[in-house]
């Protein structure tokens, strides 16, 4: 691994037909066991071009697990255990906008919650912590990441909102204009509560959308999900040339990001009021905050 680019260590969460991995160098499939339970599956360690990458197939080997089923707790935390510093998640997605077309890339810069039924935070029992989350998305690593996917022949728009959705049904005609009216411009199912996890575990985070259809606001537009999926297995070789040029894009020094230090300003809870059980259950997400208050 080149020195200078030591301080970096990518996360990536791979979505609909990225289950084969990265083809990382060095690669090593480690499975690790996370305090939120059962992860997606284990994790693989290598390098690209030089720089660390650690990946997870966000719904498991074969897509065995639906967006509602996914321990997105459990991914983001054992990420932060492998040692991640920012996680670019790569996810299908449909567009509310008749020029976000099917084929192109959306790395929004927003996001609208309709998920229930998921677990939404790390501090659910025995801390209070209220992080800030006005703006979800590292401007950084979204820059990065959209100047790669561009790099790599890919027709990208910068911004925009995306709705995620509970499912696992698509929308209705109906929801699918109100998302519209909403200003939303995409939409998934994935995102949420994903990027709000991320800031807890104060990693910065982005979202590579590859655009898989037209959503069902678009006259005559069904939505099919065999013919989704082989859309999304048709753009797994532009995800790959994509982090090709990410990994050589990557400044040679990771200046800290404020996200790096989400928690400073938002735990409630003295660290001296932390139990054993908890601190355990929190080390990899807040330890960094608990160490600099207490000590090791």
């Amino acid at each position: 691994m080149h020195p200078q680019l030591a301080g970096w260590h990518i996360g990536v969460i791979g979505g609909s037909g990225l289950y084969g991995g990265l083809g990382l160098d060095e690669e090593q499939q480690i499975p690790v066991a996370s305090a939120f339970g059962e992860p997606s599956g284990s994790v693989t360690m290598g390098t690209l071009g030089g720089v660390r990458f650690t990946f997870i197939a966000r719904h498991g080997a074969a897509h065995r697990l639906s967006a509602s089923h996914v321990n997105y707790r459990a991914n983001i935390d054992v990420l932060k255990r492998c040692g991640v510093t920012d996680v670019l998640a790569i996810s299908a997605i449909g567009s509310l906008r008749e020029e976000r077309a099917p084929g192109q890339v959306v790395v929004p810069n927003q996001f609208i919650d309709r998920t229930d039924g998921r677990a939404r935070s790390f501090f659910d029992a025995g801390v209070t912590a209220h992080v800030g989350l006005a703006d979800p998305v590292c401007p950084r690593l979204a820059e990065l990441g959209a100047a790669a996917a561009e790099a790599a022949g890919a027709t990208v728009h910068r911004g925009g909102c995306y709705v995620a959705i509970e499912g696992p049904q698509f929308s209705t005609r109906a929801e699918s204009e109100l998302y519209r009216q909403w200003g939303a411009d995409v939409i998934g199912m994935t995102a949420m509560p994903e990027a709000r996890l991320a800031r807890e575990a104060e990693l910065p985070y982005a979202v590579l959308g590859m655009v898989t259809d037209y959503d069902c606001w678009r006259a005559g537009a069904t939505i099919d999900a065999a013919e989704i999926l082989e859309r999304m297995r048709a753009n797994v070789k532009t995800a790959h040339q994509t982090l090709s040029h990410f990994a050589a894009s990557l400044p040679a020094d990771r200046t800290e990001s404020p996200i790096d230090r989400a928690l400073d300003n938002a735990v409630v809870t003295p660290p001296e009021q932390w139990d054993r059980g908890v601190m355990a259950r929190l080390d990899a997400v807040a330890g960094r905050y608990y160490r600099a208050r207490v000590g090791d």
